[in-house]
């Protein structure tokens, strides 16, 4: 059984996906099994995954009819080995000491969960790179080769990850959780297996990360920019892509509802759930349906929003802004004038 089992959903990434691939070949950690899972791509991605597979063993390749990311996932981690998971993405990549010192961080603390941060001077360079009518396809920055001193890099430990963790902008302390994003965190494969990515939705991250964090695993969290993404330069948004957005967020929001209700959360850990995620991603919804062109999409989330009002999703604003997008909401589906 290998330590990490990493899983690599693939689609469409033929590009990217050598560069991928390679940062995890380079890893200083060599206890690892890559998953890569093709999700019916139909580039030549899933022969590219073979070409690794052939070379070296620690790589397995599944092939899949195209279901989505969410089930990409789930298959990957159904089929994985190690003792912890760590979800890549196929157009980004990772520093070559992130297993190492992931896997040091777990051992050293008895760590269900460790949680690192993505490059932010990388994602900038690869940003300007783009805006200049570069090709970032096969760009590596200069952080890729730095040398870490892995006994000096700075971390804490908690016992509750919500209480770290945010979906606003505001900041208790430089050690909180940034977002949901499942590829900054390396998770035991046990919990991993309990918490599946709902399938046929997109910001799939959202619910899954809200069952994670209220599953309390004893986390590590380093601010190590071991994490490299790389920015997609076609990410409008037009009607048909907002609604499913929204409906995406509504069945994420309905889903977590009731699993809160399942698990008999704390009335504070409640209240710091509904201010930090729950209440930003109803905003978030809310504040997409002005991209909504016709009058049966905005009938289509009036009917979502009418819903959860019923379940009473809606019923705790923890903040002035939620407070005022309460209002909105109300008038929106007709509750108010």
């Amino acid at each position: 059984m290998p330590a990490i089992s990493v899983i690599i959903p693939i689609y469409k990434v033929e590009k990217y996906l050598r560069r991928c691939l390679d940062s995890v070949l380079n890893q200083t950690f060599t206890d690892w099994q890559a998953i890569c899972v093709d999700d019916g791509s139909p580039d030549r991605s899933g022969k590219i995954a073979e070409e690794y597979a052939k070379k070296d063993q620690r790589f397995v390749v599944i092939h899949k009819e195209n279901g989505g990311l969410s089930d990409a996932r789930n298959i990957g981690v159904s089929c994985a080995d190690g003792d912890y998971i760590l979800f890549l993405d196929s157009d980004d990549f990772i520093h070559p000491q992130t297993l190492e010192l992931l896997y040091t961080l777990a051992l050293k603390n008895d760590a269900d969960m460790v949680v690192f941060r993505f490059n932010k001077r990388a994602r900038t360079q690869m940003k300007q790179l783009l805006q200049n009518g570069g090709d970032i396809t096969s760009f590596l920055p200069d952080d890729y080769n730095r040398l870490y001193n892995l006994n000096k890099i700075k971390y804490r430990l908690t016992e509750n990850i919500l209480s770290k963790s945010t979906e606003r902008k505001t900041f208790v302390d430089n050690f909180m959780v940034e977002k949901c994003y499942p590829v900054l965190k390396m998770v035991r494969r046990t919990i991993v297996a309990k918490h599946k990515f709902i399938k046929g939705i997109i910001i799939e991250d959202f619910p899954w990360w809200s069952e994670i964090m209220l599953d309390y695993p004893r986390t590590v969290i380093t601010k190590a920019p071991f994490y490299f993404y790389v920015p997609n330069s076609s990410s409008i948004l037009g009607s048909s892509k907002s609604l499913f957005m929204i409906q995406s967020i509504c069945k994420g929001l309905k889903h977590i509802n009731k699993y809160i209700i399942s698990k008999k959360i704390s009335e504070k850990d409640k209240r710091i759930y509904e201010r930090e995620f729950l209440w930003p991603f109803i905003i978030t919804s809310m504040r997409l349906v002005r991209n909504l062109d016709t009058q049966k999409d905005i009938n289509t989330v009036k009917n979502n929003f009418l819903q959860m009002y019923k379940l009473g999703i809606f019923n705790n604003p923890q903040t002035m802004r939620a407070r005022k997008y309460k209002r909105r909401i109300e008038k929106f589906i007709s509750l108010i004038s």
